[in-house]
């Protein structure tokens, strides 16, 4: 039987292996491809998010470029503070949101999800003729 120490010591251990797996943004990259300055924040643009607290960008007043990793492939990209912008203030996504994919896992996702809509509409369409004949 393991003693609590010892369990502790095992789950902290696999949490680094955990996060050495995942590979983790430099932090030197990081700071050089963040701009001081980005793109303005115009609050009144932004979506209602019924949260108590606002978004980092409204308190900081301008987009900064957010590196990330493409969940799908695995890719490292950069969000923008000009796509950031767009997300935010004029397709008034959630204000919480990041981004997750690269824009070709993007575009593969939204065909992967057109196609499954077409066939099932299909599906419906040849149930509901069957159901009239």
């Amino acid at each position: 039987m393991k003693s609590d120490k010892q369990k502790r010591a095992e789950i902290n251990a696999k949490r680094k292996r955990k996060a050495a797996k995942r590979q983790p943004v430099n932090k030197a990259t990081d700071r050089r491809l963040r701009p001081v300055l980005g793109p303005p924040v115009n609050e009144a643009l932004l979506a209602p998010n019924n949260s108590y607290g606002a978004p980092d960008f409204v308190y900081r007043g301008c987009y900064v470029d957010r590196p990330f990793r493409c969940v799908d492939c695995g890719k490292q990209e950069v969000w923008t503070g000009t796509q950031q912008k767009w997300w935010y203030e004029v397709a008034k996504g959630f204000a919480y949101s990041t981004a997750i994919r690269c824009r070709l896992c993007r575009r593969k996702q939204r065909q992967r999800r057109d196609e499954a809509q077409r066939v099932h509409l299909e599906g419906l369409a040849r149930k509901k003729r069957a159901g009239r004949e």
